[in-house]
């Protein structure tokens, strides 16, 4: 799989006049001891959340070896909700903006083989972490959640946000190819090494499509997680359907016509480090 991946970015590089890829991210080799002992990183961005963290940091017990928060600057004791539900949390404050930022720093800060993105507001469920991290042992380099594959579902998706969605994911596969059958969902897994191919740069929302369309371009082996979302448990989500939906459209388009330009032209600073197995 990483000499076909190795070998579609390479095309793209010759043909662009850019330098070669990171030899030890296309080239490495997981050993079967290595997959037994990977450590799991579990990314969860905030923003006042402290009533729905005690249905969250005590269901991932057993389940990761590393919790990592970036909060967003709560004025309701997030922070402190957290360090007494898990003591061994690593905190960050969120210097910029957005959901995007919010989970770019985590990753960053992320010291374990496999980084799980979880929502705070327990819309998304901690028990469906291990078949996440089972696909990635079995070979996958992305374990991305679906709502809408068997066995799979959501309870906070009006019918607007499912037609949006659905239209995404038929642009996707039109742009990308692919057999996505969720786009705009947050439940994902990867193995931290493939950061570097992701480049990630989006601040918002749209962080998932582009996640998910970059792991596509990349020659990722990605593989889709069926995942039942649920509603958050308390408060009001900050989704907003019109001007997110926007953004998420925004990107699917500047992904398809500046998207390899971008890919490039990363600069070796701005990548997020490939850490040794």
């Amino acid at each position: 799989m990483w000499r076909r991946a190795r070998g579609v970015a390479e095309r793209e590089l010759t043909e662009s006049g850019g330098e070669s890829l990171d030899n030890t991210l296309l080239e490495r080799v997981r050993s079967a001891d290595a997959h037994k002992h990977a450590r799991v990183t579990v990314v969860i961005p905030t923003l006042n959340e402290a009533t729905n963290l005690p249905y969250v940091l005590p269901r991932l017990e057993g389940l990761a070896h590393e919790v990592v928060l970036v909060d967003g600057h709560s004025d309701d004791g997030t922070c402190e909700i957290a360090e007494m539900l898990r003591p061994d949390i690593l905190i960050l404050t969120q210097e910029g903006r957005g959901k995007g930022n919010a989970l770019s720093t985590g990753f960053a800060a992320a010291s374990g083989d496999i980084i799980v993105m979880l929502d705070a507001d327990g819309s998304t469920d901690p028990a469906e972490i291990p078949s996440f991290v089972g696909a990635l042992l079995a070979g996958a380099d992305f374990a991305k959640g679906s709502r809408f594959l068997h066995g799979a579902g959501t309870t906070d998706m009006p019918f607007y946000r499912r037609l949006g969605n659905a239209c995404f994911v038929r642009l996707v596969r039109l742009f990308f190819g692919g057999r996505y059958t969720d786009l705009c969902y947050g439940y994902n897994a990867f193995w931290a090494d493939v950061l570097p191919a992701l480049g990630l740069n989006g601040d918002g929302f749209e962080i998932e499509t582009m996640m998910n369309i970059r792991a596509l371009r990349a020659g990722l082996n990605v593989v889709e997680v069926a995942s039942c979302e649920g509603q958050r448990v308390n408060g009001v989500g900050r989704l907003r359907t019109i001007p997110d939906g926007w953004r998420v459209l925004c990107t699917i388009f500047r992904e398809r016509f500046y998207g390899r330009e971008r890919r490039l032209g990363i600069r070796e600073q701005d990548r997020a480090p490939v850490r040794a197995q």
